[in-house]
């Protein structure tokens, strides 16, 4: 129990017992919440005061749901109704929050103790009720190491972003040790990248930097969680306007993504491809719903899809022989010299 509070603080109580105990489907009573300031924070309060409370914090701006029922026989000097059902409205609904959660859970980056933290303060964004059914946090694995590295990236990169600065870091990859080292020159000296920083982006479970880096003209783009070292540079960034990059119009990121289904950087071009029936929901999925269809019949259907030319190999090597690169004719020669050298590997 709470030691006994003085009267100034019941408004702040009654705020915190709507947001603790109340939802929907938890509706309390002002005779209820009179019993909470009792028990809980010691503090007496009758119909009168709670409700006029509830009603001051209705008028700074909560979203506080209740029901009118008519009073029977309300003398003169009474009121007609009362004022029942009360309940603080969230920012999120219980299916949002279930979904930002799940979207922790499935991040692959993101280390136990950290997503964990961030749960539970999702988790308080609604009542006690919704803390107390959320189940599956338990079953998130604990061995991965926290990398707070991702979270500085993240913070430097929105600053850089920000005031148009560029951006220089190292990068990390795998080595058969499987351990991460510094990505080298062949000299064996480590590599630096100075970037212009344009948008950070999440491609499946992994955060990424859309960039261009100092003396290339195409857009690259990094994973966060592989970036260190970083450090936000006094150098203004280059602007995002080139002629080839969209006639010199600012970054769509929405489009850029549409395009880069792989995260390969790389320019994107127009391409047909034949498809057999059964990846149709894969083609939508990845290309979005800007592709057309023609030619169908009842083994497959052509598709027109505008892409990042790696990302549009890549599928095509990842669902042969269920598709083929149709056009243009460069692509479709490069595609199939690389699935030819693959099936050579098999006859060896």
């Amino acid at each position: 129990m709470y030691a006994k509070q003085p009267k100034k603080l019941l408004i702040l109580n009654i705020l915190d017992i709507l947001w603790k105990d109340s939802d929907q489907d938890h509706r309390l009573t002002q005779r209820e919440i009179g019993e909470i300031l009792r028990t809980r924070y010691g503090m007496a309060a009758d119909r009168k005061a709670i409700k006029r409370n509830l009603m001051d914090l209705a008028e700074f701006g909560f979203d506080i749901e209740y029901r009118e029922v008519p009073r029977g026989g309300a003398g003169e000097e009474e009121e007609n109704t009362i004022l029942t059902d009360f309940y603080l409205v969230r920012p999120f609904t219980e299916g949002e929050l279930r979904l930002l959660i799940d979207g922790l859970l499935f991040s692959r980056h993101l280390p136990h103790r950290q997503c964990r933290e961030l749960v539970e303060k999702l988790e308080g964004l609604s009542s006690r009720y919704f803390r107390s059914r959320v189940r599956h946090i338990a079953r998130m694995p604990g061995e991965q190491e926290d990398n707070q590295q991702l979270f500085l990236n993240i913070e430097l990169l929105d600053e850089a972003i920000e005031k148009r600065q560029k951006a220089a870091f190292h990068y990390l990859e795998y080595g058969t040790d499987k351990k991460v080292h510094y990505r080298t020159r062949s000299d064996g000296s480590v590599r630096e990248y100075v970037v212009s920083p344009y948008q950070m982006a999440a491609r499946d479970g992994n955060y990424y930097l859309v960039c261009r880096r100092e003396g290339y003209g195409d857009l690259a783009n990094y994973r966060l969680d592989r970036i260190c070292d970083l450090k936000v540079l006094e150098e203004t960034a280059q602007p995002f306007t080139s002629p080839e990059e969209r006639g010199g119009q600012p970054l769509d990121l929405a489009a850029y993504m549409r395009e880069h289904i792989y995260m390969y950087a790389g320019g994107s071009c127009r391409a047909k491809l034949w498809v057999s029936r059964s990846l149709i929901s894969s083609v939508i999925d990845l290309f979005g719903k800007d592709v057309v269809f023609s030619r169908e019949d009842a083994e497959g259907v052509v598709v027109s899809v505008y892409a990042n030319e790696m990302s549009i190999e890549q599928f095509a090597k990842s669902y042969a022989p269920n598709t083929a690169v149709l056009e243009p004719p460069e692509l479709r020669k490069k595609v199939g010299d690389m699935l030819r050298r693959a099936a050579a590997l098999y006859d060896e």
